[in-house]
């Protein structure tokens, strides 16, 4: 290959990348009309994500700690690198109460949002329905608060997760001496005697805002990707 030619082919694929990545996502954020949805008794409701009181401050934890450093926010679309073979990450293939609710990421599913957390790389697993994979899988029947609260502190504590590359958040922590009865939010972790560790309130916002991570809402058809194309290469 000529050095003109690799200066094409690499000019080419950054056109190509700045096109999917900058052009058209901004063309389709940019003036976004509210969009209608049907509901269970028939009739039209405006679909806007919940992203007011503490789910917003947790989103301010989220990226106060680098979290989208590692972590991405974006099922992609097909024409950027179809992710929809991903288990999960696009919602729940077998979801109990709605049958298949994985679909792509739209531009909507930021509407309300200061900043769309897409994220910079993945080290780690794509975030946008992680309340769901929580509530489903990995929590198996037990309180997600407590399961998200217990990878925070600790992330490599199941033997499932020992090759974890998750950092600890233990100073979103706090260790207070037992007053009467330990608290009920406390956390099975050992201390010294008397002890116990607690939650901060940035604890408590950052736990908020995953548990809201929930992108399969349904949307018109007109954005939603359909699930009977999905294949796994």
């Amino acid at each position: 290959m000529s050095f003109r030619t690799f200066i094409l082919s690499l000019s080419t694929s950054f056109g190509v990348a700045w096109l999917a990545i900058i052009v058209i996502p901004y063309y389709k954020m940019r003036s976004l009309e509210p969009v209608l949805v049907e509901d269970g008794d028939g009739t039209n409701a405006v679909y806007i994500p919940k992203r007011a009181g503490r789910i917003a401050d947790g989103a301010e934890v989220y990226a106060a700690n680098g979290c989208y450093q590692c972590h991405s926010q974006v099922v992609r679309p097909t024409y950027a690198g179809n992710d929809m073979f991903r288990p999960d990450w696009g919602g729940i293939a077998g979801d109990e109460e709605r049958g298949d609710t994985r679909r792509e990421t739209n531009a909507f599913d930021f509407e309300g949002e200061k900043f769309a957390h897409i994220g910079v790389a993945r080290l780690g697993s794509d975030l946008s329905n992680l309340a769901r994979r929580v509530e489903a899988i990995y929590a198996k029947g037990d309180d997600p608060e407590k399961w998200l609260y217990t990878h925070l502190y600790n992330p490599r504590l199941k033997p499932e997760r020992r090759e974890s590359t998750c950092p600890s958040f233990r100073f979103l922590f706090k260790v207070t001496a037992v007053k009467g009865n330990p608290s009920a939010d406390s956390l099975p972790f050992p201390v010294e005697e008397g002890m116990e560790v607690t939650l901060t309130s940035d604890a408590r916002a950052l736990v908020s805002y995953l548990l809201s991570l929930k992108k399969d809402q349904p949307v018109p058809s007109s954005l939603n990707f359909s699930p009977p194309s999905l294949a796994t290469p």
